[in-house]
């Protein structure tokens, strides 16, 4: 059993919880993928989806998805999720986002890798997820996939526990530096990109960019007064997000990006 995956069987329910409470990242994430998707029924493999919170609302607007995670207990957790919402995933398999071996070339209209990047801290790993994300999919099909920006800890950091940094500065200094933190503090293992470092991972693959997206827009670490809103103010601003995270210059401070491309 992998670092990651003890991490994740043990707070299999954080990341469902994190989707709830940070309502931004979960609704820009929705609307890019409702606009790029192609239209359901098509079938979606969903990598490293964890509790299943985009499988199941996939699922509810009409898509075929299977899921895929590291984690059994993430996967019983997505189950019990998907049946509570009387939902039934296509699939609900346990797999290694770098070895997806027992699904086909061209098998899937979208695949999803909204997650692993973030904990694959060498480049090959990070490269073998990618190239067997494009290998699943079919031809003209979409991929999607997620990073946390380079300096997202920081900013979260000087926001909760500004004395963090002053304490164990070496650990910040090497994130700064190469990306990587071993053993993040209340996480595990973790990655952390430069927004162009995405893209490169696409380069070489046959994937024809679309979109990238900064998926808290404007407002990242300072989303909690628009977590709590409704109706149309709500709808107001993941409009004003969602537009205004496709402008280049807000991807270095937001908290996570979405790349979106096309198998070509």
């Amino acid at each position: 059993m992998t670092k990651v995956e003890r991490y994740y069987d043990g707070a299999a329910g954080s990341e469902w919880l994190r989707l709830e409470r940070d309502r931004v990242e979960f609704a820009v994430t929705l609307r890019a993928l409702d606009e790029h998707l192609p239209p359901a029924p098509a079938r979606v493999l969903d990598i490293g989806g964890g509790p299943g919170r985009y499988a199941i609302e996939l699922t509810r607007r009409g898509y075929e998805v299977t899921l895929v995670d590291i984690s059994e207990a993430e996967l019983a957790l997505a189950t019990a999720k998907a049946a509570e919402a009387g939902m039934t995933l296509a699939g609900v398999r346990k797999a290694d986002a770098r070895d997806l071996r027992e699904f086909a070339d061209a098998t899937f209209e979208a695949v999803l890798l909204m997650g692993p990047l973030y904990h694959l801290l060498d480049e090959p790993d990070r490269q073998r997820a990618v190239n067997e994300t494009v290998r699943v999919a079919r031809r003209g099909g979409i991929v999607a996939a997620t990073n946390i920006t380079r300096y997202a800890a920081i900013r979260w950091w000087a926001k909760h526990h500004p004395m963090q940094v002053i304490d164990d500065p070496s650990v910040y200094e090497e994130q700064i530096a190469t990306g990587r933190t071993h053993d993040a503090v209340g996480f595990t293992d973790v990655y952390l990109m430069h927004p162009a470092e995405l893209t490169a991972l696409f380069t070489e693959t046959g994937v024809e960019h679309i979109v990238t997206v900064a998926c808290e827009g404007v407002v990242s670490m300072i989303h909690e007064k628009i977590n709590a809103l409704e109706g149309e103010a709500w709808e107001h601003w993941i409009d004003l997000n969602y537009r205004l995270g496709k402008d280049p210059d807000t991807h270095g401070l937001a908290e996570h990006l979405l790349y979106i491309g096309r198998k070509s």
